[in-house]
C-alpha cells in the first residue's frame, strides 16, 4: 500500500468517524469470511457499517475526530464498527452476533466521544431503540389530553345523572 492509497483510507475512516455517533472496536480473529459479510449486512441493515483496517491507520485517522478517546486502543486483528443514524441500534446488532458467533468480541466503544468498555456496550444494547422511546413520548403525550378530556366527561356525565335524578323525581 502505497501513501496515497493510505491517504485515502484515512480521509475515508476519518470522514466515517467525523459523521458516527458510536464507534466500536471489535476483534474478529478466525472469523471466516461468509460470517463477517452476515455481519456486515446485519450492520448495513441497522445504519451503520464495519471497517478493517491496520491500526497504524486508524490511530491516525481517529486523532482529532470526536472519537479520539479509542485511537490508543487499537491492538491485534481489529474492526471498527460506525454506527451514524441509532448508537443503540448499532450496539444491539453487535451484541446479538456476538452472542451468535465464537469469533467476533466486543472491545471497546465510544459513544459521542465518551469511552465505553465491553460490559457498557452490552448495557447500551439493552436499551429501548430510537423507535420505542419515539412510540413511548408519544403514548406519553397523547395520555395527558386523552385523562383531561375524560375527566372533563366524568364532571359533565355526574351532572346529566343529577339533574336526570331532579327530572324523575319531579315527574314522580
Amino acid at each position: 500500500m502505497n501513501r496515497t492509497e493510505k491517504a485515502a483510507v484515512i480521509t475515508k475512516i476519518r470522514a466515517g468517524a467525523e459523521n458516527a455517533s458510536i464507534a466500536v472496536v471489535v476483534d474478529f480473529k478466525g472469523m471466516p469470511v461468509e460470517e463477517m459479510t452476515r455481519l456486515r449486512e446485519k450492520l448495513r441493515g441497522n445504519g451503520a457499517e464495519l471497517l478493517v483496517v491496520k491500526n497504524t491507520l486508524a490511530r491516525i485517522a481517529f486523532a482529532g475526530s470526536p472519537h479520539e478517546v479509542i485511537k490508543d486502543h487499537f491492538r491485534e486483528n481489529c474492526a471498527i464498527a460506525l454506527g451514524s443514524h441509532d448508537p443503540v441500534a448499532a450496539a444491539k446488532a453487535l451484541t446479538d452476533f456476538a452472542r451468535t458467533s465464537k469469533n467476533l468480541v466486543l472491545r471497546h466503544a465510544s459513544l459521542d466521544g465518551r469511552f465505553l468498555a465491553a460490559e457498557q456496550i452490552d448495557a447500551l444494547a439493552r436499551l429501548p431503540g430510537r423507535k420505542e422511546l419515539l412510540a413511548r413520548t408519544l403514548g406519553t403525550l397523547n395520555a395527558v389530553p386523552t385523562n383531561f378530556v375524560s375527566l372533563l366527561a366524568n364532571v359533565i356525565r355526574g351532572m346529566l345523572y343529577a339533574l336526570k335524578a331532579i327530572e324523575e323525581k319531579k315527574a314522580a
